[in-house]
């Protein structure tokens, strides 16, 4: 069977190829199997089953009710079996009669998807600022809150992003500063109490991925959004 399948399905084919076996001998005899999976066991005695392998062996059950089906514990008496399911990886006939599972299908899907995204993210033209601090995906959210997403995404009450999408005449702060959000984390006057300290300009992106991943930082950073949210005349260019 090929590597992607899973246990479960491995003991299901193998039950339905014995009971299909059982199914061809002579109809005097009683066939006794013998299975130590009881899920698969279980899967086989429901009509209703979602596995389609399960199903097929419930009918052969349900047409030669000669062939008896029980469980038995696994003990170390199954060397003979254990062997000749090695012996069977290596010398038999492949068998490709099963569907690939769900979960492995799932994971293959996963992964091409993060490959796309993770493309998408790399390639495209919007949300640079946020790709340089994180450049990778993943499914995993991050803790980021809304103060941290409007201060590293540098898209807020900044005078310099709003004069870049026209909706202020300037880009100064009150404080004649020009009004970035790297200017209120560290130099504004009135935002001193959560100051952090200035990088110089060529490791600006490694001090905003250090302040991204420290959650101290942060802490200061949002304080600075929230008073500038609460305060916004205070921030007005003069």
């Amino acid at each position: 069977m090929r590597c992607s399948c899973t246990v479960f399905q491995a003991e299901l084919t193998a039950l339905h190829e014995a009971v299909i076996y059982a199914s061809h001998l002579p109809n005097q005899n009683t066939s006794k199997i013998h299975v130590d999976n009881r899920a698969s066991i279980m899967a086989s005695s429901n009509s209703k089953s979602t596995n389609e392998t399960a199903r097929k062996i419930f009918k052969i059950l349900l047409s030669n009710p000669r062939i008896k089906v029980s469980w038995v514990k696994a003990h170390a008496g199954n060397e003979r079996a254990d062997q000749l399911a090695k012996d069977a990886t290596l010398h038999g006939q492949p068998y490709s009669h099963t569907k690939l599972p769900k979960p492995h299908i799932k994971g293959l899907l996963r992964k091409r998807m993060l490959e796309e995204w993770q493309t998408s993210w790399k390639n495209g033209d919007t949300g640079r600022k946020i790709y340089n601090i994180t450049p990778s995906v993943s499914l995993r959210p991050t803790n980021w809150i809304r103060e941290d997403i409007i201060f590293f995404s540098q898209h807020g009450p900044f005078p310099a992003y709003l004069k870049r999408f026209h909706l202020s005449d300037s880009d100064y702060c009150s404080c004649g500063g020009i009004g970035t959000a790297l200017h209120y984390a560290t130099e504004c006057i009135y935002t001193v109490s959560w100051h952090t300290r200035k990088p110089a300009p060529n490791f600006e992106q490694e001090w905003l991925k250090s302040v991204a991943n420290n959650l101290v930082s942060r802490h200061k950073i949002r304080g600075i959004i929230k008073f500038m949210s609460e305060n916004r005349d205070l921030f007005r260019p003069p």
